[in-house]
């Protein structure tokens, strides 16, 4: 075999969403565009804000030397310092550019931080559901993954993640709001699980890191609202992107934040350095940084996408399906009619509909809707959804 065993394993069990957007790519090409109601992949059909792509046209019309060279691995150091006064004013905590590393995206960022804080065996608790690609993140750095639960609201099952914290833990992964469910974590949720990684810290005589994955904290609705937790837990770090709340998804930039309250977090922050640079990544793009500098209070139309939830969520419900509202994001979770979610969303195929099975993000019985597509795609896609629910269950 020329490629590893490792990879080919990998390979085999690769995302849900990439395969059902790829089944997408070839379903638009045999019917056409208009006719294929492509659910699968979380890309921000909204425009960037027109303030950013205005610094946009600014930065690259900018000429002379080294405008588009190397700069220090962590970053421009004005960015940085952008980004830290940004998160000092939503956190209260003393945040300085030595607190950041600019990465390329947040799937940057976590990488960034697994590979300077794991050995081999440590383990790393997710709460499922969960981004499915952080297996392969934890497993790139010789972490063993943990799944924890969550209960029947789709959040975090305390009694159960207690359990899954052990001795060798050493990173525990939240992502609030969360992809798949759109569930946004309330403040006293984040106090508790705050408050029980303090406890297993004292237990284990060693921090447990709090990984907050983040890129979708600006998409919230009106009837809930963001909470850092950097206020509830002094071990955090914060891995997000501007992906979503700015629509930058293809062009990778985010960033690392690492608390100043961690005991430890220079040495963090120079491993992470160190990480971006032997990981390949360099460092994040440097158009990008100087850009998003400027736009760090910006973001998309978020009342476009609470327009489409709230038509999606009316409609789905109107037709019998079982779905929690999300609070966040631009995903749906509804529960499968069936229990076999692969199977039902074959079904939806057969309707031209892509969705992404929940067993994709290691929650069976479930399937995703990405609704950052145009209204006329979710409108005409109800009928499809009426027709198979009413189908499988007869």
């Amino acid at each position: 075999m020329p490629i590893s065993k490792k990879i080919a394993n990998s390979i085999s069990r690769s995302s849900w969403i990439r395969k059902m957007f790829e089944t997408g790519i070839v379903l638009k090409r045999q019917y056409g565009a208009a006719n294929v109601y492509d659910f699968s992949l979380g890309n921000p059909d909204l425009p960037s804000p027109p303030e950013l792509n205005k610094i946009l046209v600014e930065e690259a019309c900018r000429s002379g030397a080294f405008v588009h060279g190397y700069m220090p691995n962590a970053g421009y150091v004005e960015t940085r310092q952008a980004v830290a006064d940004m998160l000092s004013r939503d956190s209260g905590l003393p945040f300085t550019k030595e607190n950041i590393v600019m990465t390329c995206g947040a799937a940057g960022a976590i990488n960034v931080f697994l590979k300077s804080v794991l050995d081999p065996g440590d383990e790393v608790v997710v709460i499922a559901p969960y981004f499915t690609e952080y297996n392969f993140y934890i497993e790139n750095h010789g972490g063993a993954i943990i799944i924890s639960d969550t209960n029947g609201e789709l959040l975090p099952d305390l009694a159960d993640l207690g359990k899954k914290i052990g001795k060798k833990t050493k990173v525990v992964v939240i992502n609030s709001p969360n992809n798949p469910s759109g569930r946004v974590y309330s403040e006293r949720l984040l106090k508790q699980i705050g408050d029980l990684l303090q406890q297993k810290s004292r237990r284990y005589g060693h921090p447990i890191y709090l990984l907050a994955d983040e890129p979708y904290k600006k998409i919230i609705y009106d009837e809930s609202a963001y909470h850092s937790p950097l206020k509830y837990y002094r071990n955090t770090i914060l891995a997000t992107s501007f992906s979503k709340d700015l629509s930058l998804a293809g062009e990778r930039i985010g960033f690392l934040a690492v608390s100043p309250l961690i005991e430890d977090n220079k040495d963090i922050i120079n491993a992470a350095t160190f990480c971006n640079r032997i990981l390949g990544f360099i460092n994040a793009n440097a158009l990008m940084q100087r850009v998003v500098k400027h736009v760090l209070d910006a973001g998309v139309d978020v009342a476009v996408y609470k327009q489409r939830r709230d038509f999606l969520y009316s409609a789905l419900v109107d037709i019998g399906y079982d779905v929690i509202k999300p609070e966040g994001t631009f995903y749906m979770f509804p529960r499968s009619p069936i229990p076999d979610d692969v199977a039902f969303v074959k079904a939806l195929q057969g309707k031209m509909i892509l969705t992404t099975p929940g067993t994709g993000f290691h929650r069976p019985g479930y399937f995703r809707i990405a609704f950052c597509v145009g209204d006329e795609f979710i409108k005409g896609s109800i009928k499809g959804f009426e027709t198979v629910f009413k189908e499988i269950r007869a």
